[in-house]
């Protein structure tokens, strides 16, 4: 099989999984985010580390808005258009072109909540919790701005987006309805429609702020597969124990500050082993959230050989 046929027969219950897909993925320098650059630079570490899909990073942040400073002010939230997004576009453009003949190219794509976060300097979190039915129309008018994103990528031709969510983690909004009345329908709103219009979406429950200690709010969010990390609580599910939950393939398996990012190549081999002999019948590896910026590219590649090579 060829790299597109072996992520997208995870979507298959039907067909036995022959080659495990795997993705790593990491935040380039500011130099290669936009344009041809970003385009490079994606394309130089797809192939070095001979992984299954080209996930572009997403690095155009929302402008922030000094004029925010009371719940009431988030209807100023500027609606962004296609033409704020074209940095970004630029280089969606130029990996479809150069790369969507040999693999699945996917999109990473924050979430409202994240992106109104962005353009307040965390003060959405201070206003959500004193106003939700003020404050939530930035999310709102972020949900927007990023579908027109969202919109001219599915033109341009990708196959999908990594959806990230935040803010139902333990810590954040606990005991109160905003993630329920606000951040959870913002979210639907952008995922609903990709979903209807993209043949291969991940759903990554991100935990890159705070812990989960349940993930039953997500399980009705839509994505093929499911990336999260598997420490829920004081538990550690195991792969198949996500894949019953979310009743989809798992994608994950690895630590991202893990073996991957402190070991030798051999260290990686050896745990990359240990989580397949574990792992659900469809099953995608990949590392819980973005691997860090100085990860040894050899290391990922060797993740990827081990993976491809594997026999259960």
């Amino acid at each position: 099989m060829n790299k597109r046929e072996i992520v997208l027969n995870l979507l298959d219950a039907n067909t036995p999984q022959e080659t495990i897909p795997v993705g790593f993925f990491i935040h380039f320098d500011p130099r290669f985010h936009f344009g041809q650059a970003a385009v490079d630079k994606h394309l130089e570490y797809f192939r070095y580390t001979d992984m299954d899909v080209v996930k572009i990073q997403y690095e155009i942040k929302f402008p922030y808005q000094p004029d925010i400073q009371k719940p009431s002010d988030w209807g100023k939230l500027p609606l962004l258009t296609e033409e704020f997004f074209q940095p970004q576009l630029a280089a969606v453009e130029g990996l479809v072109k150069a790369a969507k003949h040999e693999a699945v190219v996917i999109v990473t794509l924050y979430s409202p909540f994240m992106c109104a976060r962005q353009a307040s300097n965390t003060l959405i979190e201070q206003h959500l919790r004193e106003n939700l039915d003020q404050a939530k129309l930035g999310v709102e008018i972020a949900a927007e701005s990023l579908l027109n994103f969202v919109r001219a990528c599915i033109r341009l031709g990708v196959d999908g987006f990594y959806t990230s969510t935040q803010g139902g983690e333990r810590d954040r909004f606990g005991g109160s309805p905003v993630f329920a009345d606000c951040i959870k329908p913002a979210d639907l709103l952008v995922m609903n429609e990709i979903n209807q219009k993209c043949l291969f979406n991940v759903l990554h429950v991100c935990d890159y702020a705070y812990d989960y200690d349940d993930l039953t709010p997500f399980l009705d969010y839509p994505g093929h597969v499911v990336n999260v990390n598997q420490r829920v609580g004081d538990e550690m599910l195991t792969g198949q124990t996500i894949a019953e939950m979310f009743k989809r393939p798992f994608m994950g398996g690895l630590d991202r500050k893990g073996i991957i990012a402190t070991g030798s190549p051999a260290d990686v081999q050896q745990e990359v082993e240990r989580v397949l002999q574990q792992a659900p019948d469809k099953f995608f590896l990949a590392a819980d959230c973005t691997l860090p910026n100085d990860v040894d590219w050899e290391n990922v590649k060797t993740a990827v050989a081990t993976a491809h090579s594997y026999q259960k």
